[in-house]
């Protein structure tokens, strides 16, 4: 029997890291390509179809979008990159603030990273695994759209993606918002993670 998932609120909208909510716990990133489904997924985690946007309007993909996931963790969706619609000036602006939030959110834990298992692996998503690394963020791989495969393509296309990381992650998980596919992992890995958080286990220099 498939446990209940913990309510997830919706909190707030912002960019400017010194607005967001207060740090009093842990917090899980969403990030991921503008196509990669990270809506889906928090709709998914959440049991509710209507909590995450899943539109794709530039507009509501450029703040980071907290949510409460029951009493112990935030879950923040932030703005999907390789959106080429967005102004050269937005994606700056939006360079600005991912690297301030990366560098000073102090109750980040772990960022979990979106990748579309039917694609190579894609520049911008290496790019960003190396961000990661380079701020000394920890992260997890999610692997979305997995009903779209047969197993041993699947198989195929994610030892491609792992190999080809900078590092490695922390572990990786197979997801479908169609089908649920890895909603209890995921929701039993922020669980832990969120029950050992610490608010003082981490800061910025």
């Amino acid at each position: 029997m498939k446990s209940a998932p913990p309510p997830f609120v919706y909190v707030s909208s912002q960019l400017d890291v010194l607005k967001m909510p207060t740090a009093d716990r842990a917090e899980f990133a969403v990030a991921g390509r503008s196509n990669v489904g990270k809506s889906s997924l928090i709709n998914m985690l959440a049991g509710h179809k209507g909590l995450a946007r899943t539109s794709g309007q530039p507009g509501k993909t450029q703040t980071i979008n907290h949510y409460k996931v029951g009493n112990q963790a935030y879950l923040a969706d932030l703005p999907g990159y390789g959106y080429a619609k967005v102004s050269q000036n937005m994606r700056s602006e939006w360079s600005k603030h991912l690297k301030a939030y990366l560098a000073k959110r102090s109750n980040l834990s772990f960022v979990l990273l979106l990748i579309d298992c039917r694609v190579e692996p894609r520049p911008n998503d290496l790019e960003f695994a190396r961000l990661l690394t380079q701020n000394q963020r920890p992260f997890v791989i999610i692997f979305t759209k997995t009903d779209k495969l047969k197993s041993t393509a699947l198989k195929k296309q994610t030892e491609a993606f792992l190999s080809a990381l900078p590092n490695p992650p922390h572990c990786h998980f197979l997801s479908s918002s169609q089908t649920g596919r890895g909603r209890e992992e995921i929701l039993k890995f922020v669980a832990d993670h969120a029950h050992s958080f610490h608010p003082t286990e981490w800061s910025a220099d």
